[in-house]
């Protein structure tokens, strides 16, 4: 839910009716014809919109590459075939400023089998979960913008993006920059220390680059990315292990939200970010 007596996760027939045995949903979402409004009610300085067009989708690719690795290119993988895009756009002169990428699995079987995060984490204990889930990926802002609006703005997106879909879990690799965990200890304390996941659904070991969260003593405010604090905000949590992720030189964590758990508060937040 949104807010009280607003149900985020709202059952449309016609998105439950369109699921397929493929790993994927085969909603509406994925087809192409969810229509994302939400815009910054504050500053209407900015708009997100799905991107459908390759050249649409080629800017986000490239926005992603400015922001992941600091320089001109092109990011993209297998999954962006499967995945919808969406780019948060300055309406003063169209460029992208932040977007992300959103795969709907069917079940947690599924995505435990097809999802990007499943390469480097066993996801197996989210097979109990018989609803869709949502795999975030790819959240990027413009390495000059700091306007916190284009990342609510965001949200905002994949709130509407949940309540059409009747999504029980958001999940995603969390990032930090670098691949060496080892400058991320104080901040991977602090998420064993305070926001490990429940036992029962937290991914295994798969990557031969996973690291073990550490434990130090007085690590309880260090700074978190952006992305990661919003999880958290929301009542998210995370795996007990990193891993170290050499080809997008990061190091990330798994991190989720189960939606029925977003307190009532934060549920509101996120019907005010959708603008």
């Amino acid at each position: 839910m949104l807010a009280k007596g607003v149900t985020l996760c709202a059952t449309l027939n016609r998105v439950r009716s369109a699921i397929t045995k493929g790993p994927v949903v085969q909603s509406a979402m994925n087809k192409g014809h969810i229509t994302v409004t939400a815009q910054a009610k504050i500053t209407q300085r900015y708009i997100v919109q799905e991107a459908h067009s390759p050249d649409a989708i080629r800017d986000v690719q490239r926005l992603r590459h400015r922001a992941f690795f600091g320089r001109p290119g092109i990011d993209q993988d297998r999954f962006d075939t499967a995945c919808r895009h969406f780019a948060v756009r300055d309406q003063r002169n169209g460029a992208v400023v932040g977007g992300f990428r959103a795969l709907v699995l069917a079940n947690g079987a599924q995505a435990a089998q097809s999802s990007y995060s499943a390469q480097f984490y066993d996801l197996a204990p989210l097979a109990v979960i018989q609803k869709p889930l949502l795999e975030l990926g790819r959240v990027c802002v413009e390495p000059d913008t700091t306007d916190p609006d284009v990342l609510r703005l965001a949200w905002g997106a994949l709130a509407q993006i949940v309540n059409q879909l009747d999504v029980a879990l958001i999940f995603g690799c969390s990032s930090f920059a670098g691949a060496d965990a080892t400058r991320h200890s104080a901040a991977l304390s602090r998420l064993n220390a305070r926001h490990l996941g429940p036992a029962a659904l937290r991914p295994k070991i798969k990557s031969a680059d996973a690291v073990a969260l550490p434990l130090i003593e007085g690590a309880q405010n260090t700074p978190l990315p952006p992305l990661l604090r919003t999880y958290l905000m929301m009542g998210g949590w995370v795996g007990d292990h990193a891993v170290q992720d050499t080809q997008m030189q990061t190091t990330h964590i798994f991190t989720a939200l189960e939606i029925d758990a977003i307190p009532e508060n934060r549920r509101r937040l996120l019907m005010a970010w959708q603008g």
